[in-house]
C-alpha cells in the first residue's frame, strides 16, 4: 500500500483526554479514532492488526475442534429471564415499536444455550464446542484506558458442551493450551500469566490469562514459590497466602487481563432444560464451558508491552505490514529504484507500506516510521547505492544493516 493513498494521518501531539499508552500511540499513528468513551473505529492500519489477531484467534479456536458461528446481537427479553439475568445493569437495552424488550448482547450463554440444544439429543452429540467473533455491547461506567475497558468491542467467545465433568474438564485444558499459543504468537507469552479468579457460582475458581505491564489497571499476586497468579479479590479471600502452596512470599504487580475461561457446569443447562439421554437412555443435564477473549483488548495490550518513546513496536504476527519502504529522495533514478522494490515486495507476497509522500521531510518520515511500528524500516539512497545495497533496519534495534540489492528479497 502507498503510505500517500492513507487517508488517515499521523498526530504529532499527545492526545488530551487519553491517559493510557494504547490509546495515545495508536490513536496518534492512525490505527484507530475515538468516538466516544470507550467506543472506538478501526483506520486502515487498525483494522489489519484486528484481522491478524482474528485470523490467529481463529485458527487455534480451529485447532480445539471450534466450529465457529455468528449469533445474533440482538436478544429478547425471554431469554433472558430464564437464566434471571435481565437484572443485570450492564446491559443495553431497548423497546421495539411494539414495545417489545430487547438487548444487546454482553455475552452468549442465553442464545447458544436453547441452539444447541435444538441439535444435541444423545450422548453421541457430545461433546461440542462453537465460537464467534463478534461486537459485544455493555454499559461500563468506567470506559476508559483506550480499548482495555470499552463501551463496544470485538470477542471472541468459545462455548463447549460435554457429557461428563471428566470431560469437560479435558477440553478445559485442551483451551487453556490454545490461550497460551494465542498469547505466544501475540508476543505477549512472556508477560502473561494463568491467573486465578473467582468461579461464581459456577464453581470454586475460574481462571483469567493476565498480562504483566506497569500500565495495566488489573492487580495481581505473583508467587514466586509455585509460579501462579492470583487475582485480587482471590487473595483476600485467601488473607494474603497463595492457596496451591500456602506461601505467603507474594509479590504485587499490575496487569492486563486479555482472557479469562470459565467451568459453567450445568448453570445454563438447567435454566433452559438442556439434557442429553447417556449411554443407559437416562436424562442428564449438559455440562458446558466458555471461553472469552476480547480482540480489541488483545491489541490493546499488545501495545502496553510493546512501545517506546518513539511509538509501537509490533510483533511481525500482528503488524499491519511486514516492511516500511522510505523514499527519501527526490531524484528520479532513485526514485525509480525504489518503485520497483515496491513493486518486487509486492510480488513475492510481503506485506509493505510504501511512504511514497513527496511534500514530506525525511525526518517527518522517520518519526512516522517509528510511531507506527512496523517490523523493518527499508530504505534506498545514494549512499547505499553507492554500495550496490539498500539499508534495512529493525523497528525494536539500534544496528542497521546494508543488503545487497541482489539479495535482498531472499534476506
Amino acid at each position: 500500500m502507498k503510505q500517500s493513498q492513507l487517508f488517515t494521518k499521523t498526530i504529532k501531539k499527545e492526545i488530551k483526554d487519553e491517559k493510557s499508552s494504547n490509546a495515545q500511540l495508536l490513536i496518534r499513528a492512525g490505527f484507530i479514532d475515538k468516538l466516544s468513551a470507550g467506543v472506538y473505529s478501526y483506520l486502515p492500519l487498525g483494522w489489519r492488526v484486528l484481522k491478524k489477531i482474528e485470523n490467529i484467534i481463529r485458527e487455534e479456536m480451529n485447532e480445539v475442534s471450534g466450529q465457529e458461528v455468528l449469533l445474533p446481537a440482538l436478544h429478547p427479553k425471554s431469554s433472558w429471564t430464564k437464566t434471571d439475568r435481565w437484572k443485570y445493569k450492564e446491559m443495553f437495552k431497548l423497546k421495539n415499536r411494539a414495545q417489545k424488550d430487547f438487548s444487546l448482547g454482553w455475552t452468549h450463554e442465553e442464545i447458544v444455550t436453547p441452539l444447541l440444544q435444538k441439535f444435541v439429543q444423545s450422548y453421541k452429540d457430545l461433546p461440542v464446542s462453537v465460537y464467534q467473533i463478534q461486537d459485544k455491547f455493555r454499559d461500563e461506567l468506567r470506559a476508559k484506558s483506550g480499548l482495555l475497558r470499552g463501551v463496544e468491542f470485538l470477542m471472541k467467545d468459545l462455548y463447549s458442551f460435554h457429557q461428563s465433568e471428566k470431560d469437560l474438564d479435558q477440553y478445559y485444558e485442551k483451551v487453556k493450551k490454545a490461550y497460551f499459543k494465542i498469547f505466544q504468537r501475540c508476543g505477549i507469552l512472556k508477560q502473561t500469566y494463568l491467573t486465578l479468579a473467582s468461579g461464581g457460582t459456577f464453581s470454586q475458581y475460574s481462571h483469567e490469562f493476565q498480562t504483566i505491564t506497569p500500565y495495566g489497571e488489573d492487580q495481581v499476586y505473583l508467587c514466586s514459590k509455585c509460579k501462579l497468579a492470583i487475582n485480587k479479590e482471590i487473595i483476600k479471600k485467601q488473607k494474603y497466602q497463595c492457596p496451591k502452596c500456602q506461601s505467603k512470599k507474594l509479590e504485587e504487580k499490575k496487569s492486563i487481563e486479555v482472557g479469562n475461561i470459565f467451568k459453567l457446569m450445568d448453570k445454563f443447562s438447567r435454566a433452559f432444560n438442556f439434557t442429553f439421554k447417556d449411554r443407559n437412555g437416562k436424562e442428564k443435564p449438559v455440562l458446558m464451558g466458555c471461553y472469552g477473549i476480547g480482540l480489541g483488548r488483545l491489541m490493546g495490550a499488545t501495545v502496553e508491552v510493546h512501545h517506546d518513546e518513539k511509538g509501537i513496536i509490533w510483533p511481525e504476527s500482528m503488524a499491519p505490514f511486514q516492511v516500511h519502504l522510505l523514499l527519501l529522495e527526490k531524484k528520479k533514478a532513485i526514485k525509480k529504484i525504489t518503485e520497483k522494490l515496491y513493486q518486487d515486495l509486492q510480488k513475492s507476497n510481503v506485506e509493505v507500506l510504501y511512504d511514497d509522500r513527496e511534500n514530506v521531510s525525511a525526518g517527518e518520515k522517520f518519526i512516522d516510521c517509528d510511531l507506527i511500528g512496523i517490523p523493518y524500516r527499508m530504505i534506498i539512497s545514494e549512499k547505499t547505492l553507492s554500495k550496490n545495497c539498500l539499508e534495512i533496519k529493525k523497528r525494536d534495534k539500534k544496528s542497521k544493516k546494508l543488503i545487497p540489492l541482489s539479495k535482498f528479497l531472499k534476506t
